[in-house]
Order: C-alpha cells, then sequence, then structure tokens
C-alpha cells in the first residue's frame, strides 16, 4: 500500500435510535442511526405485505362477482 493516502480507520460507536448500540471501525467515527438490523421491518419480520390485487381484483371486489 502507499502510503499517505488511506484514511485512518478509528474504532466507532454506532448508537441506532431503538437504543441498539455496537461498535465497528470507521474513518468518520461515532454514529448515529435511525434503523438497525435489530429494528428493521424486514430484518425482524415486520414487514407488512399487502396484496392489492390488479385490476380485476379490484372489479370483483367493487361489484361483488
Amino acid at each position: 500500500m502507499k502510503e499517505g493516502i488511506h484514511p485512518e480507520y478509528h474504532e466507532a460507536t454506532i448508537t441506532c435510535a431503538c437504543g441498539n448500540v455496537f461498535k465497528t471501525n470507521s474513518t468518520k467515527g461515532d454514529m448515529k442511526v435511525d434503523v438497525c438490523s435489530n429494528c428493521h421491518p424486514f430484518w425482524t419480520g415486520n414487514l407488512r405485505k399487502e396484496n392489492k390485487g390488479g385490476k380485476a381484483a379490484k372489479f370483483k371486489e367493487k361489484y361483488g362477482i
């Protein structure tokens, strides 16, 4: 590696809005984030899957066919 062109890595503490705290290496230092893998709906399984259907399903629902 060339000398003097790479950023310095520091130990950083990442703090989530849900209260989860973990340590990693970063060039920016400590960070605060809105979501993490403990509270994100996709990773926790709380993601709502809505099947709204297509035009035919809406027509059948509207006219009760």
